[in-house]
């Protein structure tokens, strides 16, 4: 049912005219003598009696008609309050975010969320170094597993997990890697995570868990540059399935042991305390999960 459709039998119940409400709404009378049939086959009963000289309510469409102004009142109230939220919507965040997701997943995000939000004004850190949050002048941060920091609050945005991914011209050369144990005849890149490398491997299957530390001859403490290293043919990367999903779609990367679940990389919208949860904060949160929750669907 249409919001248009109940503005517009209200319209007419009001002018008691569909051509005068047509005129007023700026649309055909055929238009609208279309709508009010939709609306009525939706209905499944008459709204108006019509007769070649006038046109009147039936004792259905009265009743109709006090729910519809309630109805159109409400929606009025609800966007006027969406409006004042826009409008208190000011100033400036500032969001650290890590350096794959943040450089291929996020900025088109966050340019429509600045779209809807003109007053705002955004201080963008991006790198996989945890910010701290009073030096670096952080607001809010996003970031790869759960905080280890009880003081900070966490909101989940989305759960994540690791992908073992290699590009085509990898897998001919070198073989595609089936088991746990054939890791250790392959070059793995590596990125740092909390200024450590991550060369210790996390994988489980049919409930068992397994770990592995592997080797590789190449490191970096930007994790976009281990994917794009990837890409390339260097060597195999395990990261988080948001940051390969692009390549994965196109073909620049496979996933493989598929039959094993990857370690978990869940992704969180961190704030250094419940006083820093702003509705801007909270705002970022809603839509981080809509577009996370859409993007991982279309996988």
């Amino acid at each position: 049912m249409q919001i248009q459709d109940l503005t517009l039998f209200v319209r007419v119940a009001d002018c008691g005219s569909i051509t005068a409400a047509a005129i007023e709404l700026d649309i055909s009378p055929a238009t609208a003598s279309a709508a009010l049939k939709r609306l009525e086959k939706q209905l499944g009963t008459s709204l108006f009696i019509r007769s070649t000289r006038s046109l009147r309510l039936t004792d259905t469409g009265e009743r109709y008609l006090i729910h519809c102004r309630r109805a159109l009142s409400d929606l009025a109230l609800g966007q006027q309050a969406v409006n004042d939220v826009r409008e208190k919507i000011s100033g400036v965040v500032s969001l650290a975010v890590p350096s794959d997701v943040g450089r291929h997943v996020l900025l088109p995000w966050l340019d429509e969320f600045m779209g809807q939000y003109p007053e705002l004004k955004l201080r963008l850190h991006i790198g996989d170094t945890l910010s701290d949050f009073y030096h670096d002048k952080v607001d809010v941060a996003l970031r790869l597993g759960t905080p280890k920091d009880s003081s900070l609050v966490a909101f989940e945005i989305a759960k994540v997990q690791r992908l073992l991914c290699a590009s085509p011209t990898y897998i001919a050369k070198y073989g595609e890697i089936t088991a746990i144990d054939q890791l250790s005849d392959h070059n793995c890149l590596f990125f740092m995570l909390e200024e450590r490398t991550h060369d210790l491997w996390r994988f489980s299957k049919n409930g068992r868990e397994f770990k592995i530390r592997v080797t590789g001859n190449r490191t970096c403490n930007d994790a976009e540059v281990a994917r794009r290293w990837a890409v390339a043919g260097k060597g195999v990367v395990y990261k988080s399935s948001l940051d390969l999903e692009g390549d994965i779609t196109c073909g620049r990367l496979v996933p493989m042991m598929t039959d094993y679940e990857g370690e978990s990389a869940d992704l969180y919208l961190v704030c250094p305390g419940r006083e820093h949860v702003t509705p801007v904060i909270l705002l970022l949160r809603d839509m981080l999960r809509e577009k996370c929750k859409q993007r991982l669907a279309d996988k």
